[in-house]
């Protein structure tokens, strides 16, 4: 198919390390050789400058990484991946639109940088070009990969939709299984769809696709459950900013929603209390965690990321893969769900 940037077509000469640092600098290459069109200049300049804003790369390299695990690497994984990394920093421009952000890892935001007219179609425009990329592939499985990745990619729709409806509710109102509900949509599916769509590519039948999909579902529960735990009880110096910042903005993660749970009356009383406080009080955030930790919430969160962690463990394991090629995958759950930032 014709296309207005020519994406690549081939892949590295010689790519033989399949490890996540190997396969990052191979997509790299690539996702930084991009061409857009010159015209109209303001929307690629600022579709530019929200893929040059840096990130992980997790998602588009457990594309790779699905198609590494069950056969050799095809040139169509790298279009995949293209297409999910596309599609992410879509949410992101428009996420960060509709939280009023101002910055994004330290960088203004594109609707500051530029205007939020201009960043509501660069967010447009990315999800677009996604869409390109899977129509480029030539595999017979091109379909189906849409498929996968179409549904994934409502699925965050409805889940940030879920996001905002649960901003504007009192606390009380949101449950634990809700949460869990709107941060699998949110941030969970499309990790798991990107190592579908790889193992698709790569020839996995549909019981191997099934169990990666939920290996990378709970991978990414797991990853969230340790993110806000970080926010509460991480090393400043480690977790790169404020510890402290969910509660000072009244955020609802699973730590405040499960202290709900456990805490007595009397300690949901004086929790509601701190709460009310404004987030620059300085008994706000010590006093939330010592009720965290009074509560045991604290020692909830690691052992439920260690539970999403066991199950995602476990659906891999029972990949019909080498064990050889399911390293990689193990490598990044740990790189993941084993830090301190």
């Amino acid at each position: 198919m014709q296309t207005r940037f020519s994406p690549p077509q081939t892949m590295p000469a010689g790519q033989s390390d399949y490890s996540f640092k190997a396969l990052l600098a191979a997509f790299e290459d690539q996702f930084n050789d991009r061409l857009f069109p010159d015209t109209p200049a303001i929307l690629y300049d600022a579709i530019d400058y929200a893929l040059s804003n840096g990130g992980k790369r997790v998602r588009p390299v457990l594309c790779l990484m699905g198609n590494t695990l069950v056969g050799p690497l095809e040139p169509d994984a790298f279009l995949a991946a293209h297409a999910v990394e596309l599609y992410h920093n879509f949410t992101l421009v428009h996420d960060d639109i509709m939280d009023r952000a101002p910055l994004r890892r330290g960088r203004p935001t594109v609707h500051i940088r530029y205007n939020t007219s201009t960043a509501i179609l660069a967010g447009d425009t990315l999800q677009l070009y996604a869409f390109e990329y899977l129509n480029c592939m030539q595999g017979r499985y091109r379909q189906k990969v849409a498929a996968v990745f179409l549904e994934a990619a409502l699925g965050v729709c409805e889940g940030q939709q879920m996001d905002l409806d649960m901003e504007n509710m009192p606390l009380e109102a949101v449950s634990y299984p809700d949460y869990l509900v709107m941060i699998t949509m949110k941030t969970s599916v499309l990790l798991a769809a990107s190592l579908q769509m790889g193992a698709m590519i790569g020839g996995a039948g549909e019981e191997d696709q099934q169990h990666l999909y939920a290996f990378g579902k709970n991978i990414g529960i797991a990853f969230q459950v340790q993110d806000d735990y970080l926010d509460a009880f991480g090393d400043p110096g480690k977790f790169g900013k404020q510890v402290g910042g969910d509660i000072i903005t009244n955020k609802k993660t699973f730590l405040l929603l499960k202290a709900r749970e456990l805490c007595s009356p009397a300690q949901q009383a004086q929790l509601q209390e701190l709460l009310a406080l404004p987030g620059d009080d300085a008994a706000k955030v010590p006093g939330v965690l010592q009720l965290y930790k009074d509560c045991k919430v604290d020692e909830w969160a690691l052992a439920e990321k260690q539970r999403f962690q066991q199950i995602a463990l476990q659906h891999l394991e029972n990949v019909a893969a080498p064990e050889a090629n399911k390293k990689p995958l193990l490598e990044l759950a740990d790189l993941l769900l084993n830090r301190g930032h």
